[in-house]
């Protein structure tokens, strides 16, 4: 007997963060990243055609997931009507507690890709186009706006300062994923003292901040 032929279920549009939550809950389920695309698809019954519209590798996916971070840090900033108003230290302040509160909610998976996958400084290619949107971002905090700053810094670029900016990023970054005090109010406390330093040497007082800087680093590390 002839039967009617029903149509297929309409299939569940795709979009780049599905993937990244596949890829982050692949990693998480089996402690290692998926071998290669083909893998990944078959396991996620996705069409390969269809994955490569939105990334070019399982490498791209491991950019894109920290692009994410940091666009959901910048989103969750200007939601802030009071931020526009901030001096410059207030928002590194704020860019940085923003940052590390959302590398909390995905901490398991920031430990795998940076520390437990034994790939070593490797994996910092994953920050790549994160590095420069955040050295975007911190060039354009550092805005300055009378001429006795203006004295102050003469000899310090905005790409000096994004680079300084970044490789205290790396250094508070690696203090989290080490930090085991609750909260990692450990690394509250490291991110305050680290922003009172660099605002101190861009005026005229560095001397204490670095005195203080350097006795929590000590103390945290050495004792």
């Amino acid at each position: 007997m002839a039967t009617i032929k029903r149509p297929n279920a309409k299939k569940k549009l795709l979009d780049d963060n599905q993937i990244i939550t596949l890829y982050m809950n692949d990693v998480l389920e089996h402690n290692k990243a998926p071998e290669n695309v083909y893998q990944f698809c078959k396991v996620h019954a996705i069409e390969e055609s269809e994955f490569y519209t939105f990334f070019g590798s399982l490498d791209a996916i491991k950019q894109d997931i920290w692009v994410k971070f940091f666009e959901n840090a910048i989103v969750t900033i200007h939601q802030e009507e009071a931020y526009v108003g901030y001096s410059e230290k207030n928002k590194m302040l704020t860019l940085y507690f923003t940052l590390f509160e959302i590398f909390t909610l995905n901490r398991s998976y920031i430990v795998y890709s940076l520390k437990e996958n034994k790939e070593g400084l490797k994996n910092l290619q994953a920050l790549k186009t994160f590095r420069k949107q955040f050295k975007d971002f911190v060039g354009g905090i550092m805005n300055p706006n009378t001429e006795e700053k203006e004295n102050k810094v003469k000899k310090i670029t905005k790409p000096v300062f994004s680079e300084g900016a970044w490789i205290q990023f790396l250094f508070i970054l690696k203090f989290w994923l080490d930090d085991t005090s609750k909260g990692f109010e450990k690394t509250d406390i490291l991110i305050e003292k680290s922003v009172n330093t660099s605002a101190d040497l861009m005026d005229t007082k560095p001397l204490e901040s670095l005195l203080d800087l350097g006795k929590f680093i000590w103390k945290e590390k050495f004792n």
